[in-house]
């Protein structure tokens, strides 16, 4: 029984992406697209309105870096949760059990390798405070879990086969390939935090301490005064082991849609919206029965008001929002306010807004 429905979800995965190919190549076709984007078509995206400013805090920067030019990222996210969701989608809430507090300082760096790819590499640290709130609210006090460490390693690339074009509705599209290395189980031991997850921040979120390759696709699209960005990721959790036991966590989504509106072009200073979606899977791609985490899956659905602007006529930007869960199934409630900044550097001295 178990090998039936293992083959029909592949042959149901395989159907789609199969369907979703030959739509794709029928488009492509039609409308004389390259898997590779003409210098002029690149130079008439870079002529474009396009101001420097920070972007989207939830989602990696959809465009490519120009070759050769770097940026370096810190964040900070963060995580205050006292309640949790049922076993229905609702945004209805319960008081948790646990209450539990996260930081999560991010650091990615990012890499023009050519105009068309991007190499970039995310290193975090976890930190997290969690107490029983039963025997708090009683003033009985009690001990505070707390742990601190090394969080996981993020290496992924991006490749933009089609750019948007200024005249027309082409969106510029950008494949999203991530392998995380769990180096909090493996350098530091760092516990995961309750409920496996740190704070949702700008990369898909997988579960703490796990070996995961995610595969996504990014989209984005300005119309002057805004821009529009998009994206959906598939994260894979590889088997892992636990006290000799093999270990088969459930696969994730993560959605994001952003509509962000510059009110001034000089000073990077605009708003904007982020949606976060966060959907556990009841499911693996690879068939294994899940016997860690959620084993009847998980919805988290979100919404941030963020600001951003830039530091003069520097090259330095930032942001900063708090995601709010607006809705969950079978997860916890909680705040998640963030701090981002960039840095840009090019060879040229000359710095172009991605």
């Amino acid at each position: 029984m178990n090998g039936g429905r293992r083959f029909f979800r592949w042959s149901a995965t395989l159907n789609i992406v199969v369907c979703l190919g030959l739509e794709l190549a029928a488009l492509c076709s039609a409308q004389a697209f390259d898997w590779v984007p003409s210098q002029e078509e690149i130079q008439k995206y870079r002529r474009m309105w396009n101001p420097l400013s920070n972007g989207p805090i939830l989602i990696s920067g959809v465009d490519i870096h120009p070759q050769g030019q770097f940026t370096a990222h810190p964040f900070i996210f963060s995580q205050v949760s006292e309640k949790r969701f049922g076993n229905d989608l609702t945004v209805n809430r319960t008081t948790s059990p646990t209450h539990t507090y996260q930081i999560a300082p991010l650091v990615t760096t990012a890499y023009g390798i050519t105009d068309h790819l991007e190499l970039n590499v995310a290193f975090s640290t976890s930190t997290f405070w969690a107490r029983d709130s039963t025997q708090f609210n009683r003033g009985q006090g009690g001990p505070v879990t707390t742990d601190t460490g090394l969080g996981d390693t993020q290496i992924y690339l991006k490749y933009r086969p089609i750019i948007q074009d200024p005249d027309g509705w082409r969106p510029s599209i950008t494949t999203f390939n991530q392998f995380i290395l769990p180096t909090s189980r493996w350098v530091t031991g760092t516990e995961s935090p309750p409920g496996g997850f740190a704070p949702l921040g700008r990369l898909p979120a997988t579960r703490f301490g796990s070996l995961t390759w995610t595969e996504g696709v990014m989209l984005r699209k300005i119309l002057q005064p805004f821009r529009i960005s998009g994206g959906v990721f598939y994260s894979y959790h590889l088997p892992g082991s636990d006290a000799g036991q093999n270990t088969y966590p459930a696969d994730v989504v993560n959605t994001r849609l952003i509509f962000e509106h510059i009110l001034d072009d000089k000073r990077g200073f605009g708003y904007s919206l982020e949606f976060v979606g966060l959907h556990g899977l009841s499911w693996r791609a690879d068939g294994h029965p899940i016997n860690r985490g959620g084993k009847n899956g998980f919805n988290v659905l979100g919404v941030e008001p963020a600001i951003q602007w830039r530091f003069g006529q520097s090259n330095f930007v930032a942001a900063a929002g708090v995601l709010f869960t607006i809705a969950g199934q079978n997860t916890l409630d909680a705040i998640y306010p963030n701090l981002s900044i960039y840095y840009y550097w090019s060879k040229t001295g000359k710095v172009i807004m991605r």
